[in-house]
């Protein structure tokens, strides 16, 4: 399979490539590392990228930043920030590339413990992930030719101890048991699914 990971650099990214790597070909991107950059704010970033790329049988992203802060400080240009990044961003890697997947591909998108489980400070990645999982449950009964779509909803993660802090309480879960969450969505038959690892 040709598949491509975005923000393959990152704590997620890079075990998910450590894991795929070997037995596919595997394309990786980010906005400032890999074999190919790209903007996920930009349309235009994103349809230069899928057109060098050419035809691919599957798409990870794990990439995407939001807002985190006080509710009572964040302004409307925070939250926008936030929008535009994980959540548009990720949504615009399928819109537009729903036009370059190969027949029976899939796209697996990454959202967060946030959206069910929240903490302090933690409003606008709530909200985004919230967005993302509903997202994937909608497309999923619209793309077409046996395209797939999931979500990965990872906790806190092991390899992240800069964040536990701010997730009290939150059981750090195993870098092996959210690279296997994307290995089953891209993998395997299920689709409009949120894979929940926490």
């Amino acid at each position: 399979m040709k598949i491509i990971i975005i923000g393959a650099s990152g704590t997620i990214g890079k075990k998910v490539t450590e894991v795929l790597q070997g037995r596919h070909e595997i394309i990786t991107a980010g906005s400032k590392s890999g074999a190919f950059q790209l903007d996920i704010t930009s349309p235009e970033s994103i349809e230069s990228f899928y057109e060098k790329i050419g035809p691919f049988d599957a798409l990870i992203s794990t990439t995407g930043s939001g807002h985190f802060g006080p509710l009572s400080s964040t302004t409307p240009a925070d939250f926008k920030k936030g929008i535009e990044s994980k959540l548009l961003g990720q949504v615009n890697l399928v819109l537009i590339g729903q036009r370059h997947i190969n027949a029976k591909g899939s796209f697996t998108l990454t959202s967060g413990i946030l959206s069910e489980d929240p903490v302090i400070n933690g409003v606008n990645l709530g909200t985004i992930n919230g967005g993302l999982n509903s997202f994937v449950i909608s497309a999923a009964i619209e793309l077409q030719n046996g395209v797939r779509i999931n979500a990965v909803s990872p906790g806190v993660v092991e390899d992240s101890p800069g964040f536990f802090e701010y997730f009290p309480g939150h059981e750090p879960v195993a870098m092996d048991k959210v690279a296997n969450a994307y290995v089953k969505s891209v993998l395997g038959a299920i689709t409009g699914q949120v894979i929940k690892v926490f």
